[in-house]
């Protein structure tokens, strides 16, 4: 298993970060990709991925970070290239649900952070909440084959993911999925190809079933795998398996 998405620089994972990297091994997991989200993130992340073979990491700023974390291409092309273990841009995008940053804001570090992953060609981790139609209208303006988009804990509308499925993207499925109430949700997961899906955690948040109300690890990622497995109608191994090919063609194909 890999968990395509997780924060291990914030509490409590990191004062325990050892254990959490046990739990995970005993779980299976092979690979952890760790998320940038401000420029004071980014230094911890640079010291956690020597901490383990297992641990890759991201370069970006998250929506709400973008008024106090200004960044241009040239200063994101630098910081990934000074490291191979940095895989990825973001996460970056819009969130339009709590005004931490302005929109004008969001908008351009969105479309620097799109230049940059293209310059680079590698993917980017794209955050959208209360915002599908900014987000897909910026993504087919700016949209290029050397653009490889994966859309982070994906909650939107079935339509939404039918508009990014023509632009190649790729869908996480985090453990939202598994709450009683996410219906559409999981009835958006039903259509979504298999060959387009990856698997994540974003711990310390959104815990699955049934260890929600707990802080999450990657080691819970299991119940997401499970879950998913069943709404596309095939062993768990075999989602497995899937998600764990389709990571890395993403991330370490060219």
């Amino acid at each position: 298993m890999i968990d395509s998405h997780c924060h291990l620089d914030h509490e409590p994972i990191f004062s325990n970060l050892e254990k959490v990297i046990e739990r995970s091994k005993i779980e299976g997991i092979v690979k952890l990709l760790t998320i940038c989200t401000s420029l004071k993130s980014y230094e911890n992340i640079l010291k956690i991925i020597d901490r383990d073979e297992i641990i890759y990491g991201t370069f970006g700023i998250h929506p709400h970070e973008t008024d106090k974390n200004p960044v241009n291409i040239k200063d994101i092309i630098l910081s990934v290239e000074k490291n191979k273990k940095i895989i990825g841009i973001g996460e970056t995008g819009l969130d339009f649900y709590y005004n931490n940053s302005k929109k004008e804001a969001q908008i351009k570090s969105f479309e620097i952070h799109i230049e940059a992953a293209k310059r680079l060609k590698i993917p980017l981790v794209i955050h959208s909440r209360n915002a599908e139609n900014e987000t897909y209208e910026i993504l087919k303006k700016n949209y290029t084959t050397d653009l490889k988009i994966l859309m982070h804990c994906f909650t939107g509308s079935t339509s939404f993911s039918k508009k990014l499925l023509e632009l190649n993207a790729f869908f996480s499925a985090s453990g939202i999925i598994t709450f009683r109430n996410s219906i559409d949700l999981q009835e958006t997961f039903k259509i979504i190809p298999t060959e387009n899906l990856l698997i994540e955690t974003d711990s310390p948040f959104l815990a699955p079933e049934p260890m929600r109300g707990k802080k999450n690890e990657p080691s819970f990622i299991k119940y997401t795998a499970e879950k998913l497995a069943t709404l596309k109608n095939i062993e768990t191994h075999n989602l497995i398996n899937f998600t764990t090919n389709n990571f890395n063609k993403l991330f370490f194909s060219s």
